[in-house]
């Protein structure tokens, strides 16, 4: 396919609301990091000079995707997963340890973080194994399969420990459903974080005795209508309540510390005031203080490099996962409303674009970018604003990394590539 030809396919609203995004992101984190001297924006020594340089990295990786031919990322993939499983392994040997977390390497001139490769491999892998199997993925066999491609990943990243990176890769799981596996695993899985959440709070004796009560009811009920059999039933209440009996052992024994502060700080767990409140001071100082940041900005903001608790240094980290506090102070409710819309905007963008492919891969690789995005935008502003526990992942596009701006931008473009050997016409 010509240049000229791929400049009149490529989808320019996706592109456009890619470019604002960066922008946006890219003149909050040289608010966030401005020191009120006279730096150039080009001084590559400064966070927000690096961001710009791994700007133009991404742009020019943008020009390599779109040079490729359109069938080499289908082609290759099941080798490019292959790779990135071997990076995750590698690390436990050379792997190099930040913020807790080993889940990085060293190359000398920037930190590598293999599982940002790994969720554009996980996607690719995902979509090739789904389109050569040709089926609505009814067989337990494919579901195993597919699930397992997931789940590989997943595995070698807890450990690091990184947590948050590993759920990322479950939204993948929405891809299988569009292709055609039962509502009843969703079902289940929102039915397991619902037990463990109530579990922790009401404790397993009430939580148990609930389930029994709801589950007998139904089967009272509705027996003689759904002729319900009965051993199923009974396996589904010892089932579930011998995992909510479970869910103390695992938030004691295996969670960590930290992670059993942050359940208790976001779920009110811990009775004793003088104990949460020191949590709050700990372990949710980032969230309370980020929640005060953008409290502060009102509807209009304070304006541009005005934000007060912004260059007081009130929010740690706030070039990077707290990055939405920055807009939220400076620019207020408008900004971060703009912020909001563009990025809704860019979803179902994406969604018309996967649903208009002529290909199967194309399509099921679509969703996977649209699941990874949304996870990440989700969770971060969700954490930023106090409604979700902190777990510590970039919001795309916009919070400071080279490594992730280029591999959002790589997982976005290969998408955008994709799309211009479409043959189905949308809005």
């Amino acid at each position: 396919m010509s240049g000229r030809s791929i400049l009149k396919r490529i989808d320019w609203l996706s592109v456009l609301l890619y470019l604002s995004l960066v922008l946006i992101g890219w003149s909050n984190i040289y608010s966030s990091t401005f020191t009120g001297t006279d730096e150039s924006i080009f001084d590559f020594g400064t966070l927000h000079g690096k961001q710009l340089f791994f700007i133009g990295v991404s742009f020019t990786a943008i020009l390599v995707i779109m040079a490729l031919e359109v069938n080499f990322y289908e082609r290759f993939s099941s080798i490019f997963y292959l790779v990135s499983m071997l990076l995750l392994l590698g690390l436990f040997v050379f792997g190099k340890t930040i913020a807790g977390a080993t889940s990085w390497y060293n190359l000398g001139f920037m930190n590598f973080q293999p599982s940002e490769l790994a969720k554009i491999t996980t996607a690719l892998a995902l979509a090739k194994y789904l389109s050569d199997i040709q089926t609505d993925i009814k067989r337990r066999k494919d579901q195993l399969y597919a699930l397992l491609i997931i789940l590989i990943p997943a595995l070698l990243i807890i450990p690091q420990p990184d947590p948050g990176s590993a759920l990322v890769f479950f939204a993948l799981v929405f891809v299988i459903f569009r292709e055609g596996l039962p509502l009843f695993y969703l079902g289940i899985g929102f039915a397991t974080i619902i037990i463990f959440v109530t579990t922790l709070m009401f404790g397993t004796i009430w939580v148990a005795i609930g389930l029994a009560t709801l589950i007998v009811l139904f089967f009272a009920l509705k027996r003689k209508s759904f002729k319900v059999p009965i051993f199923p039933l009974i396996l589904t209440t010892v089932v579930t309540i011998l995992f909510s009996l479970s869910v103390n052992f695992v938030f004691n024994q295996v969670f960590e510390q930290r992670h059993r502060d942050r359940f208790s700080l976001w779920l009110r767990l811990e009775k004793d005031p003088s104990k949460l409140e020191q949590i709050r001071k700990t372990i949710g100082y980032n969230t309370y203080q980020s929640e005060k940041a953008i409290e502060s900005g009102g509807f209009f903001g304070k304006g541009y490099l005005e934000g007060t608790r912004t260059k007081g240094d009130f929010v740690p980290e706030q070039e990077t996962d707290y990055i939405f506090s920055t807009l939220g102070e400076e620019w207020g409710f408008i900004g971060t409303g703009t912020v909001i819309i563009l990025f809704s905007i860019l979803f179902l963008r994406l969604i018309s674009l996967a649903e208009r492919q002529k290909n199967d891969f194309a399509r099921m690789y679509g969703y996977g970018v649209i699941s990874i995005l949304f996870i990440h935008y989700f969770i971060n502003i969700g954490m930023v604003i106090g409604i979700l526990p902190t777990i510590g992942i970039p919001l795309p596009f916009f919070s400071y990394g080279g490594s992730g701006l280029l591999f959002f931008t790589i997982l976005l473009f290969v998408f955008l590539k994709l799309d211009t050997n479409r043959l189905k016409e949308s809005f």
